[in-house]
This record gives C-alpha cells, structure tokens and sequence, in this order.
C-alpha cells in the first residue's frame, strides 16, 4: 500500500508547538486529531497490515482488560479510531494498541483508522502518553520510556517533567530504578515488588544489599515501611544482617506517606503541622490534579 502522499494534519507542527508549551495530554491530541480529520478520511485497514509502534513503552497487557474490550467490541464494535501512519509495508501503530489486540480477540478482520505522516520522535512521545494517561505502566516500563524518550529528543528532566507535567523529582526517583538488578526489575514487573519497595531499593548503592532486601521482601513479605526502618541506617543493616530493626520514628512515617501520595499524584507535597501542602505550577497542573483526586465537576 503507498500512503507515502497523505499529508500530515493534526501535528504538522509538532506536539510541542501544538500544545504551546503546555503539559501535553494524550486525550487532546487523539481529539484534536479526531477533530481535524473528515469522516471519508477515516478508512478501514486489515488488522494483518498492522504492526506495533516500534517505541510502545507497554510490553505487558492485562488479559482480564483485553477480554472485557474485546467483548464490548464484538457487542458494539470500535467505536474511536486508531491512529497509524505508512510504513514500508502496511503500517505502525500510533495510538490504539490495546483496541487492535482486542478487535484480533473479538475476531475482527478491520479496524478504523485514521492515518498521519508522523515522525518517530512524535510516535515515541505520542506513545508514551498513551501508556502514561491511559494504562498503568509498571513503574519499570515507566522508567525506561522516559529514559528512550529523554535520549531521543535529547531533553533534560525539567524539560520531560514540564512536558509531560509531571514533577522533576518524580522523574528523577523514576529513572533511579533503573539502576536496580535485573532480577529486581523483573519482579517488579510481575508485581511481585511494589513501587514503594522500589523506591526504597533504588536509593542503596550495594548490590548485593539490594539483592539481600529482594529476597526479603518476597520471603517475609515486609512492608515499605519495614524497609525503610531496615535501610534508614546502613551501619546497623550490614551489622545486624536485617535482624533487629531501629525504632519507627513519626518523620519517618511522614516521609512515606508525603512520598506515597506525590507518586500518586505526580507533584511535591508535604506534610506538616498537622496539614496537607499539595504544590501545583499552574491553572492546567491544578485541573490534572483535580482530575486525579475526582474533583473536576
């Protein structure tokens, strides 16, 4: 199939000119390149001329939630587009992974489309918001989806934090787990290991400690805050080989709960003086934070 002459539409401009600089959100580029493009343009293609977006983050895909799109596509159909663009031989998918995994499960021959000329660096960042905005990630398949996206366009973590409108220390604790061991990482990905535990684990320089808190973790199922009272003095984890634990101290348990909730909601907070301070950079930060917490109506 030669698309090679369809003209770019919705992005021509790039994402970043698109959005004026704003934090970038996957829902307004799929409505805006929903908006921007004709019905006769919206074509059917062959789910067999499809391949996956080389930069999809996602490697994994929760079964029970294909099963559930794919029943509701054999009831009512594909109700929204996918987005692809040309390839040498068929084409790549932009956005709507998960809808073409589910259609092949529904049994499905086509799929709507719309297609657009994007280049690479979009289909990385366009791919990442899906997964970010619309699935949740492992934290390790976060990581490493800021870590490609970082090196491709070549920006620093206060840009990606701005572009994606999440904290610079939020990116900064994310892309630390990927210093971790592999067999660490792994479990991770499995779920076996929380992000809390995670994070814990990617502050300790010593390998062979963090493999030693692994194998705790999973065998005695120790919680984040154990961890942290285990780790909180390096001196008394290697003397004591994780026997005897030091005191929990109220700081301590802020700490968790001020880090616990600035992951869940992607910005700084603190806890002080028996109060709540949630940091938000501007009106659109304010709305997504809103939104998170379901206080936008």
């Amino acid at each position: 199939m030669e698309n090679n002459n369809i003209p770019r539409k919705a992005l021509g401009k790039g994402l970043e000119e698109l959005f004026n600089n704003e934090p970038l959100d996957f829902n307004k580029v799929e409505e805006k390149i929903i908006e921007t493009t004709p019905k006769e343009e919206i074509i059917s293609v062959k789910l067999s001329e499809l391949r996956s977006n080389p930069y999809q983050p996602r490697k994994i895909f929760d079964q029970n939630a294909l099963d559930e799109l794919a029943q509701s596509i054999k009831e009512h159909g594909v109700f929204q587009p996918i987005i692809i663009k040309p390839s040498i031989k068929g084409y790549e998918i932009v956005a709507g992974e998960r809808r073409v995994k589910a259609s092949l499960q529904a049994g499905l021959d086509e799929i709507p489309a719309i297609v657009r000329d994007f280049n690479d660096n979009e289909m990385m960042e366009i791919a990442l918001l899906e997964n970010l905005q619309r699935e949740n990630l492992t934290c390790i398949e976060e990581a490493e989806a800021y870590q490609k996206i970082i090196e491709a366009l070549n920006l620093t973590q206060d840009e990606l934090s701005k572009r994606i409108g999440k904290s610079r220390s939020y990116i900064t604790n994310s892309l630390g787990l990927l210093r971790l061991p592999k067999h660490t990482k792994e479990l991770i990905n499995e779920n076996k290991i929380s992000m809390g535990h995670a994070r814990v684990l990617s502050k300790l320089d010593d390998e062979n400690q963090i493999e030693e808190l692994t194998n705790k973790i999973i065998k005695d199922g120790i919680s984040v805050r154990e961890l942290e009272e285990i780790t909180s003095s390096q001196e008394t984890f290697v003397r004591k080989n994780l026997i005897k634990k030091p005191k929990t101290e109220q700081n301590a348990a802020y700490k968790y709960v001020e880090e616990t909730i600035s992951e869940k909601l992607g910005t700084k907070v603190k806890i002080k003086s028996n109060k709540i301070e949630i940091s938000f950079t501007n009106s659109n930060d304010l709305n997504r934070l809103l939104e998170i917490m379901n206080l936008d109506k």
